[in-house]
């Protein structure tokens, strides 16, 4: 079973990935924590990641492809895998699609853009742990402070509101293109696409996704 998440940014694919990759025994494989952990380990790479984070842009093909074709290649992506984030571009799924990886299913998660951008800026981190938090929806026990070691929670670079409205800008201009190519595909019987409604809740989009997978 080989599946893509398709949304933009805070429409919950993180949520939903970490669920069909324990409901049903595939790795996720997340591009934003892969980019995450070099920007974390400082490589030469890393650092020219974080910079084009801060600065609201995607993260240039080349560098995300190669990431994502040494992680499929991993002996734990035999029997399938989850693909969150990836691909973003047409040119990203044509390399993919090079690469022959085949795709069973485009699950495309749709939330309104105002509803992302209250999501994702009140977002806050646990930078050592990587525990996730929201002064809205799962506030901390203490204001701004970890549950478990009280030490203070940050803000990612990429969370911040003005990074956030750029990145869904940039979003905007790739997503119909990438949507209309696999739907031309599940057209012709090359791939399963199904979109899903992102604001219903987490129980609900479980079932919904448990009906399309178990077909």
């Amino acid at each position: 079973m080989r599946i893509i998440l398709i949304g933009a940014p805070g429409t919950g694919k993180g949520t939903q990935g970490i669920f069909i990759s324990e409901r049903y025994n595939v790795p996720k494989i997340s591009t934003g924590d892969m980019l995450r952990e070099e920007v974390y380990l400082k490589t030469k790479i890393g650092l020219i990641i974080k910079n084009i984070i801060a600065q609201g842009q995607l993260v240039p093909n080349k560098i995300v492809c190669n990431l994502i074709k040494k992680r499929i290649q991993k002996k734990d992506c035999i029997n399938g895998f989850l693909l969150d984030g990836f691909p973003r571009t047409i040119k990203q799924a044509i390399y993919l699609s090079n690469i022959n990886f085949k795709i069973d299913y485009i699950l495309e998660f749709i939330v309104p853009f105002h509803t992302i951008l209250e999501r994702i800026s009140g977002r806050r981190v646990h930078t050592n742990s990587g525990r996730i938090y929201h002064i809205k929806f799962k506030p901390p026990k203490i204001q701004n402070k970890d549950d478990i070691t009280g030490e203070l929670l940050t803000i990612r670079e990429d969370d911040k509101i003005e990074s956030i409205k750029t990145r869904l800008e940039e979003y905007k201009k790739i997503h119909d293109p990438l949507i209309n190519y696999y739907i031309n595909l599940h057209k012709i019987g090359h791939i399963k696409f199904f979109q899903i409604d992102g604001t219903n809740s987490v129980s609900l989009i479980h079932k919904k996704i448990e009906k399309i997978l178990n077909k």
